[in-house]
């Protein structure tokens, strides 16, 4: 199950996903916001870390016009590893490198089609593991030390 959650500047681009999403069978809860009605970001992406956190979903996805407010906002809760992603090779690497949990795209730096090819390519890549687990672990005692 996916999170997903926009304010106004990612809303169309969010509406766009989820069609891609039910296209492909692809579950996801739809945390807002509902219109292009200015809101603010932060209520959206803690919505999408409190559900992962809780267990109710496994991965999110954050829209925002940029990704970077998502983002910040996102890192802020434990367990979150939270990127903005403008290419198919950062998804990639996001995944498989980082184990990124959750992922932020900029409404106003990316098409339908591009935000599409980095979801398909971040869901369909593999965590390597290895010692790249290893760093997951420190950033979780990181997270222990610095986190409530």
């Amino acid at each position: 199950m996916i999170a997903i959650g926009s304010d106004h500047g990612g809303y169309k681009l969010k509406e766009e996903i989820k069609k891609y999403l039910d296209e492909k069978n692809i579950e996801y809860k739809d945390l807002g916001t509902t219109s292009e009605e200015r809101v603010d970001y932060p209520k959206f992406a803690k919505e999408v870390a409190l559900a992962i956190q809780k267990g109710e979903c496994e991965k999110g996805i954050l829209l925002c016009r940029s990704g970077h407010g998502m983002t910040i906002v996102a890192n802020k809760y434990k367990g979150i590893r939270a990127a903005a992603l403008y290419t198919e090779e950062s998804a990639k690497f996001a995944k498989s490198d980082d184990d990124v949990n959750v992922i932020a795209l900029g409404g106003d730096y990316l098409t339908i089609s591009e935000a599409i090819r980095i979801i398909r390519i971040w869901l369909g890549t593999e965590f390597k593991k290895g010692r790249y687990e290893e760093r997951i672990k420190m950033i979780e005692e990181i997270e222990n030390e610095n986190m409530k």
